[in-house]
């Protein structure tokens, strides 16, 4: 089935090719930790009209979202909306800011959308945490319950941090041993464990498996 053609006044395309330049500017400055995107509204089922940082792992053409729809369905929609949690189809968290761009005659016809993985943040986070702590004995502070998916992403994190490192960036034998700490503090009987620390270290799930026999 052809594409149905869109038709647009001139103002309309030039807010659309200007906000293409404003996420073409900010999606490299503020690279790789943040996904920048344009949504063309007046193309709900093709909305994304450019993508910078694909982070969400979306592609140009790809529909609007349930706020971009909020938007199309009512001008009074709130122009901006700041630092909502999200999260990426994979389960890292993100924060995320939408605004609305309105022609003269107050219709929304486009949006930019930045969403942030705080992957790394949490990361450097724990990385700071780590640096500061101050402790009166030689004892690690540990917890022994891994409480699932977030006990297992916070201990990654720590371990990643006593590196001076992230999750994303450690090597290969860094990872092992993780593995094996994970494995020694039960986490790995947690449901879906193996799912879960390949989506937070960014690797594939054969892979953790390999670590852990």
């Amino acid at each position: 089935m052809r594409k149905q053609k869109i038709v647009r006044t001139a103002e309309q395309q030039l807010l659309l090719d200007q906000l293409k330049n404003v996420a073409e500017g900010l999606g490299q400055t503020l690279a790789p930790f943040c996904e920048v995107v344009v949504h063309d509204l007046l193309d709900p089922a093709h909305a994304i009209a450019a993508i910078h940082n694909k982070l969400s792992g979306r592609d140009v053409g790809g529909p609007a979202t349930e706020l971009g729809l909020a938007r199309i369905g009512d001008a009074a929609y709130p122009a901006i909306v700041a630092n909502y949690a999200n999260s990426f189809a994979d389960g890292r968290q993100a924060k995320s800011t939408s605004i609305g761009v309105k022609d003269s005659s107050g219709q929304y016809v486009a949006a930019l959308c930045i969403n942030v993985d705080l992957t790394m943040f949490h990361g450097l986070q724990a990385m700071f945490g780590q640096f500061s702590r101050i402790g009166a004995g030689t004892a690690p502070q540990e917890s022994l319950d891994p409480a699932g998916a977030d006990g297992i992403r916070r201990r990654i994190d720590d371990y990643a941090a006593r590196l001076s490192s992230t999750p994303r960036t450690l090597k290969a034998g860094e990872r092992r041993a993780l593995i094996e700490e994970l494995r020694e503090a039960g986490c790995l009987e947690v449901r879906r464990a193996m799912e879960i620390i390949a989506q937070h270290l960014g690797i594939s799930r054969a892979t953790v498996y390999s670590y852990a026999k």
